[in-house]
């Protein structure tokens, strides 16, 4: 996927962030999460379903999915998580 060295980054940046700095970044992640699975969905003619929100410790490990599944519908994830992780900084 095109979008490994950008999503790479974007969890190591994660990681570096205090708990306190996490939570409050919940709602940046949380949208792009969503909107990933939102265009999956779409891609594939499938309804729209909630991701649930697991937290700060594995939204991280949402992301790699949703990402993974957007370029496995033939989606760019890449733009998405280049404007998160300029959001992060």
């Amino acid at each position: 996927m095109s979008a490994d060295p950008e999503l790479r980054r974007l969890v190591e940046r994660w990681q570096q962030l205090s708990l306190d700095q996490a939570l409050s970044r919940m709602p940046v992640v949380r949208p792009v999460v969503q909107g990933l699975a939102d265009a999956v969905a779409d891609a594939e003619g499938r309804p729209h379903t909630v991701v649930p929100d697991l937290g700060p410790g594995t939204v991280m490990d949402q992301l790699t999915v949703m990402a993974y599944d957007a370029g496995r519908a033939g989606l760019d994830p890449e733009p998405d998580l280049e404007r998160l992780r300029r959001e992060l900084s």
